[in-house]
């Protein structure tokens, strides 16, 4: 699944092409303003004008509104992802690849959540991004599995891997999915470190990319464990290693903190730091605009390094941060008009 592997060097050039001209068809920050005005079969309407008509003409026969749009964003993303990811050659489709694998854990955890949950499968279905090395057979084949121990089972023989007996017997023990959900995080990021030969300065970015993102990881469950009053060591069990400015110190120092705007001090050290200042400084902490600011910083170092080094994997990165960011932004358009939410709350979710 992962390890360094590929002696082709890649096709660099032809790569950031295809995903530059990608890029220029995304959704604009103005366009968002505009479907902030629409109802729901107008942003239908709209999304398939701007890329998604394919996906939508697919699912139209047999879903419809809200439905629709979610079936028919996550599908274009993931064929987007797997188009890409195609036509890669040698290390670079390696990188990636390691990277894409990112969505087989998303899609076990959302099988398994929306089981635990007594979700039904097309339901579930909506929330599924087959992006990675789990195709739609395979993802079909798990949900159709009656129980959490068949599922687990099943996905680790489709990914080669085993998930200990310790921590199905702490899953089973208290029957949170924490336990699982956190092996399979720390692993993945283990493995796709290691996967990253850092002997060039954009393999160098890419590693560091990784790192930052395994921070704002810790810190997004540092912030949920501490909502649901855990903290001290009990946080600490469930921070993945690697992080490039979280280290082991400061993750303690955070996870002893009483609240999040008490820990300020601590988080002014972090890049990140300016994008989540204001949610901060408001007092109220809000994990909904502490997620947007890391992922607004994230967004926006991938933009930077992309045109600074344009013939490695960051271009690719780049784009495919942004085309997730644009899925998500629909979707909370759809939900939030649809739920009758203000317009100006949908437009403070949005990451642009």
């Amino acid at each position: 699944m992962f390890g360094r592997k590929g002696s082709k060097k890649g096709n660099y050039a032809f790569a950031a092409a295809k995903v530059k001209a990608k890029k220029a068809s995304l959704i604009g920050n103005d366009e968002y303003s505009k479907m902030l005005m629409m109802n729901l079969p107008e942003i239908s309407r709209f999304i398939a004008e701007s890329g998604y008509q394919k996906e939508m003409e697919e699912l139209a026969g047999r879903i419809e509104g809200i439905d629709l749009i979610e079936h028919a964003t996550y599908k274009n993303m993931a064929r987007t992802f797997s188009g890409i990811l195609h036509v890669m050659q040698g290390e670079l489709r390696y990188m990636v690849s390691s990277y894409l694998t990112k969505w087989d854990l998303w899609n076990i955890k959302v099988i398994l959540r929306g089981k635990t949950y007594g979700a039904d499968a097309e339901s579930i279905k909506e929330d599924l991004v087959p992006a990675g090395k789990l195709d739609d057979e395979m993802l079909e084949k798990l949900l159709s599995l009656e129980t959490d121990k068949e599922m687990i089972a099943e996905f680790g023989r489709m990914k080669h891997l085993e998930i200990p007996p310790e921590v199905i017997n702490t899953y089973k023990a208290d029957g949170h999915l924490r336990s699982i959900e956190d092996y399979l995080d720390k692993l993945y990021y283990k493995k796709l470190l290691m996967s990253i030969d850092p002997s060039s300065r954009p393999k160098r970015l890419f590693q560091d990319y990784v790192r930052r993102e395994i921070d704002t990881v810790n810190l997004e469950t540092i912030l949920v464990l501490k909502m649901e009053g855990i903290r001290g060591d009990d946080v600490m069990e469930y921070i993945i290693p690697g992080g490039k400015q979280i280290d082991k110190k400061l993750a303690t120092q955070l996870a002893n903190a009483e609240t999040i705007s008490a820990a300020a001090n601590d988080l002014a050290q972090l890049d990140f730091y300016d994008d989540i200042k204001e949610a901060l400084d408001a007092g109220t902490g809000s994990l909904r605009d502490l997620v947007a600011g890391m992922r607004k910083y994230h967004m926006r170092q991938a933009k930077k390094f992309s045109h600074l080094y344009p013939l490695s994997v960051i271009p690719v990165l780049d784009f495919m941060i942004h085309k997730n960011i644009e899925v998500d932004n629909i979707r909370i358009i759809a939900r939030g008009i649809e739920s009758g939410i203000d317009r100006e709350v949908i437009k403070g979710l949005l990451v642009i």
